[in-house]
Parts: C-alpha cells; sequence; structure tokens
C-alpha cells in the first residue's frame, strides 16, 4: 500500500515508533509532502536514511507572498528520493487578497516541474475554475503528469481534471459522514487514475485524532466498498498507477 501525500516535518511524530507502526500497517511507500522548502530538506534526510520514505519539493501557495530560493528549489529536486513537485496550487478558503501572488507562483512551480520533468501534486481549495484555467492555459508543462491532493471538487467536475491528464487522490474524508461529494468522486475515478493519501497529521479517518499514514488501509477498506471492488485488486491498481505517475519511485 502507498500514502502519495503525507507531512512528518515538525509535526511531532515520535521516531522511529511511528515508521514502525507504518511498516507494519502494510504500508510500504510514503511519498513526504512540502509546504516549505525547509520542510522538503526535513524530509529529503528523513528519506535519505528509511526505505521506502520519498519526498517532494514545493510551496504551498499560503506562503505566495514570500521569496522562494529556486536554487535551493532545483537543488532539492536533483535528488534521487525527490519524486515530485508540490504541494502547489491555489487557496482561497481564508481569502482572494493574494490571488495573483498565488497564480504567479503556482505557474512558476509548474514551469520549474516540466524542465525537471517531474509530475506535480496540485493543492486546489475554493479555487476550482482558477486550478483549471490555469491547467489548460499551459497544457504544454502536465507532461509529466499530476494529481489532485484530497480532490475535493466533487464528481460533477472529475471529468474536466481528467481530460488535462488529472490521477486523484482521496484520504480520510471518504470516511467521514457527511463526505457526499466525495464519495460520489471517488466512485466514477476512473481505476486507472486513482491513488490513496492521508495528508498526515491532517484528515484522519477517526475524528478527533492525528492521522497517520498508518491509517491507509483505512482508507483502502472504504474505498473498496465504495467502489464495489476487490481490496487486493484496488491495492494493485493503486500500486501500479503510483509508479506510473511517480516515476522516480522505481
Amino acid at each position: 500500500m502507498i500514502d502519495v501525500h503525507a507531512h512528518f516535518a515538525e509535526e511531532g511524530y515520535g521516531f522511529p515508533a511511528e515508521w514502525e507502526k507504518i511498516r507494519a500497517a502494510g504500508v510500504k511507500t510514503v511519498i513526504l509532502a512540502a509546504d516549505t522548502l525547509p520542510h522538503a530538506a526535513w524530509h529529503k534526510a528523513f528519506c535519505e536514511a528509511h526505505e521506502g520514505a520519498f519526498f517532494t519539493v514545493g510551496v504551498h501557495p499560503e506562503f505566495a507572498e514570500e521569496k522562494i530560493d529556486f536554487t535551493q528549489f532545483y537543488t532539492l529536486a536533483a535528488y534521487p528520493k525527490c519524486v515530485a513537485v508540490g504541494e502547489i496550487g491555489l487557496d482561497y478558503h481564508y481569502g482572494t487578497e493574494t490571488k495573483e501572488a498565488q497564480k504567479k507562483l503556482f505557474e512558476a512551480q509548474l514551469e520549474a516541474a516540466d524542465e525537471l520533468k517531474l509530475p506535480v501534486q496540485i493543492h486546489s481549495r475554493d479555487a476550482c475554475a482558477d486550478t483549471l484555467d490555469i491547467l489548460r492555459a499551459h497544457r504544454e508543462w502536465l507532461s509529466h503528469g499530476f494529481v489532485m491532493h484530497c480532490y475535493a471538487y466533487g464528481a460533477e467536475n472529475l471529468a474536466a481534471f481528467a481530460e488535462l491528464g488529472a490521477y486523484f487522490s482521496f484520504g480520510g474524508t471518504v470516511c467521514f459522514k457527511n463526505a457526499r461529494r466525495a464519495v460520489e468522486a471517488a466512485e466514477i475515478c476512473p481505476a486507472e487514475r486513482l491513488l490513496t493519501e492521508t495528508d498526515s497529521p491532517y484528515l484522519s479517518p477517526f475524528r478527533g485524532e492525528k492521522n497517520t499514514p498508518a491509517n491507509i488501509p483505512v482508507i483502502v477498506r472504504r474505498l473498496a466498498g465504495i467502489r464495489g471492488e476487490n481490496e487486493g485488486a484496488l491495492i494493485a491498481q493503486i500500486g501500479k498507477n503510483a509508479n506510473t505517475l511517480f516515476k522516480k519511485l522505481k
């Protein structure tokens, strides 16, 4: 099993016990997503010491108005265990005051990912239309693939992202009682575009608890139920999808 999107840097996990718990749960691969370059560097050091751990490099839209050191960005991206650029994108949940800065940073990092020949992990919250507009305007930067992390735009928008080549990762939200839109999207997601994540330490399938990649089996079980599929077959398909998108996993 695989978790394509989790956060460890400065999140208070106790290692090595947490990593042992994750591996014992049958989760063999974890991709640690960056929100800042210092966190990407923290993840790099962790991954160098842990089999099955990989990382991404990128700056979250929350930090769009800060100066980005692209020299460090490219240096981190060059490491063998850096498998993607992310998480990058747009987030208007708390307002649109930084909208233009977010768009510029998103485009700059999409272009960098293309230059680096890396896929992209996209964060998009309350910004569906602008995200689609940017991806459509820059299709030439998407040739190495991208995933809509913690996909939240419902079944009605899934085809628009899929047409651009998107993969879709689903996490603990599909286990929530009020997650109708996430469930409907997971149900119709093309099998060859489906991925699993936890977004740890956030969005635990167990409300009120800190999330962990060790919860991936819970998410897989829920997805199999939603889709009416065999768990083993689903795990195999997700593994194949992950290796297809994140080529450096191989």
